[in-house]
């Protein structure tokens, strides 16, 4: 980014400022064009009033590099935010490669294929962000993280186990939307527009950033959590006293995710002392066992997973902003 300072003239009762000559340029701007001007405290920033960002597209030339790979380069340039990635050979692209290319297409929501030959492929995001939500898609994240917390609870007490082999298939839907999110805000970190739209603040846009990465880290808490239910030689009497103990957590989670989204400082100070009790609840579930030598390791090993899943939730309401009196 370019630095530029200028003194302020005054001209009648106005204050005016140039603006410098090379961003003009590059705007294509003129007398009687428009300019969105944004305020803060003590800061004010200028933007060229385009209707529509400019598309944003990559080109990856096959074959890379032996320490490149190619899935992580089209992951990479889909996070940040190209439009349209196209891969072109000198050669034929082999058929093991196309393959992954496609099965890479599935992990990324709105981005698909729209062109192909035997040497080159071409690929689009075909979603318009401006029609995307942070919220809902933090919101989506958290609830498919949740149905697949309860089923795995559940487990602990169900005769059939079988349901969580298939739990990993379902955290894939949550890394989906993941990268969804991280995707928009790291657009809308560039793209004032789209930080208007969603009336985010930069703040508020690094906070996305990071409880879409603590939810991200719970589904694949879950899905370990999951393995170690199913394998679990854990007798039923202590099964049932884990499941009393975290049966209802998602209803707590729920509420710590609309205390973020809103945001709304009382709700969180209410999720975060329901938070305490519920991490409380768990270290007597663990105390009551006895002498560390007749806890079964099984039992330790679950009960610290669904520890570790709670903090999830736990420090998406420390993101919260508190309130201090001026």
């Amino acid at each position: 980014m370019t630095k530029f300072v200028r003194r302020l003239q005054k001209i009648g009762s106005s204050l005016l400022v140039s603006l410098p000559k090379e961003w003009v340029d590059a705007n294509n701007l003129e007398k009687s064009s428009q300019v969105e001007i944004e305020t803060g405290q003590d800061s004010l920033s200028i933007s060229a009033n385009k209707e529509t960002r400019p598309t944003k597209e990559l080109g990856i030339s096959y074959p890379l590099s032996k320490e490149e790979n190619i899935v992580a380069n089209i992951t990479g340039a889909y996070l940040l935010g190209y439009d349209i990635i196209q891969i072109n050979s000198k050669s034929i692209i082999p058929g093991e490669d196309r393959e992954k290319i496609r099965n890479s297409m599935r992990g990324l929501v709105g981005m698909e294929i729209i062109e192909e030959d035997a040497s080159k492929i071409n690929m689009q995001f075909l979603l318009d962000s401006a029609t995307l939500n942070p919220e809902k898609i933090l919101k989506r994240m958290s609830s498919i993280a949740l149905g697949m917390y309860d089923d795995v609870s559940n487990g602990l007490i169900s005769e059939d186990k079988s349901n969580l082999q298939t739990l990993s298939k379902r955290d894939v839907e949550v890394n989906r939307q993941y990268f969804l999110l991280v995707r928009l805000i790291r657009s809308t970190l560039v793209d004032k527009r789209l930080a208007n739209i969603f009336n985010l603040e930069n703040i508020d846009i690094l906070d996305y950033r990071v409880a879409a990465n603590l939810l991200e880290n719970a589904g694949d808490t879950i899905v370990e959590l999951a393995d170690l239910v199913y394998d679990s030689s854990l007798s039923k009497e202590l099964s049932k006293k884990i499941f009393l103990t975290v049966q209802n957590f998602s209803s707590l989670a729920e509420k710590s995710i609309d205390a973020f989204t809103k945001p709304d400082r009382k709700l969180a100070i209410e999720a975060t002392t329901s938070h305490k009790n519920f991490l409380d609840q768990l270290s007597k579930l663990r105390i009551s066992i006895g002498n560390k030598k007749q806890i079964p390791i099984d039992f330790l090993d679950l009960v610290y997973m669904f520890e570790r899943i709670a903090k999830s939730w736990a420090d998406v309401v420390d993101l919260i902003k508190p309130i201090y009196n001026k």
